[in-house]
């Protein structure tokens, strides 16, 4: 799997779908939402923060989350 180019395509949306999954405190859902909140206007509903020390871990959260979500149980 190619991720050179992940954080750029995860929808924000995702983001706060994947912390709640994995049990994260609402409190800190809001707060890390806050951050990638609309500014200037204008609304971004995709990406993560380049640079930032935030956005490896919420990365691996989402991926978390999926791979849990499409887990098949083997008999």
């Amino acid at each position: 799997m190619d991720l050179e180019k992940a954080f750029d395509r995860v929808q924000r949306e995702m983001t706060r779908w994947a912390m709640r999954r994995l049990g994260v405190e609402e409190r800190l859902v809001s707060a890390v939402m806050s951050m990638y909140g609309n500014s200037n206007g204008s609304e971004v509903k995709v990406g993560m923060h380049q640079g930032s020390a935030l956005s490896p871990l919420l990365f691996v959260i989402v991926m978390e989350a999926l791979s849990r979500e499409f887990r098949v149980t083997l008999p």
